[in-house]
């Protein structure tokens, strides 16, 4: 929500005409009535960040932002999008998908790992396993039937932003605890270094793996890959996480930060993503 407002408040002072819509069950029939030149897709997670949305704006033959319905299907797919990333070359850290039942009976992998939902985003159902003599994770209720497990990458948070066919720079995101959904999301959640003080070396990577990942899922538009960096290890250490094709546009969001660093105000960014939105993407 937080999201959409910025947006279209952006939008008209660029001097669009604007009509906010909150998805629900009736999207079809109110975008229908609505007849937009333009969907400013400002969706995060399931059914607006997965394809679905997407496929109904095809369906509409309504021009739209951000990815299309294969890239954004791949992309919130963890563990297909990793296996994109590897047949492409990316470093990744190990995982696999277990089911909650067994995350529960035992270490599936040697801790510390990470349990996650392959398919969700802004860290939301995350558990991070330490090395301790505790047993496996006990997952809150309502978690779904398979989960990610995926081995922990300690280190530094960093981040890159693709426009079209440009990486932007990267960002180094600081926290008290790690970045879950508050630090994501919440005013002083999180501190975000812009530029990253990091060697040349590793910023022409993150650079170049970001639009890596971005070209080989198919995105459009504007993504955001996120990365661990383990400087102990050099350029070993730099592990590609995933590739965001909805990245939050709210006023703590990392994406307006790293625009704003190469020039661009955040109203000239949203409406540039509107002037690229089309069809088949």
């Amino acid at each position: 929500m937080s999201s959409g407002r910025e947006c279209a408040a952006a939008l008209r002072a660029e001097g669009y005409t604007v009509v906010e819509l909150d998805a629900g069950h009736d999207l079809c029939a109110r975008l229908d009535a609505i007849k937009p030149d333009v969907a400013f897709n400002a969706l995060h997670g399931r059914w607006g960040e997965d394809g679905c949305v997407q496929g109904i704006l095809e369906w509409l033959k309504i021009r739209y932002t951000h990815s299309g319905v294969l890239a954004s299907a791949l992309a919130m797919d963890k563990e297909k999008a990793k296996q994109a990333y590897a047949a492409a070359g990316l470093p990744i850290a190990k995982s696999g998908l277990w089911t909650s039942h067994e995350i529960q009976r035992r270490h599936v992998m040697e801790p510390p790992y990470v349990v996650k939902p392959y398919n969700e985003g802004s860290s939301v159902g995350v558990y991070i396993v330490n090395e301790s003599p505790n047993g496996p994770p006990m997952l809150a209720e309502g978690s779904p039937e398979l989960m990610m497990v995926e081995a922990y990458v300690p280190g530094r948070e960093l981040t890159t932003t693709v426009i079209g066919d440009r990486a932007l720079g990267v960002t180094e995101i600081l926290t008290d605890g790690w970045y879950d959904y508050h630090a994501k999301y919440a005013h002083g959640g999180s501190r975000h270094v812009v530029p990253a003080q990091i060697p040349a070396e590793i910023e022409l990577h993150c650079l170049d793996y970001a639009l890596r990942a971005h070209e080989v899922l198919g995105c459009r538009g504007v993504s955001r890959t996120d990365f661990r960096w383990d400087e102990t290890k050099g350029l070993d250490g730099l592990v590609l996480l995933e590739t965001n094709t909805q990245p939050g546009m709210t006023p703590t969001s990392l994406v307006p930060e790293q625009a704003a660093m190469a020039g661009m105000t955040f109203g000239h960014l949203c409406a540039w993503m509107v002037e690229d939105a089309s069809c088949n993407r």
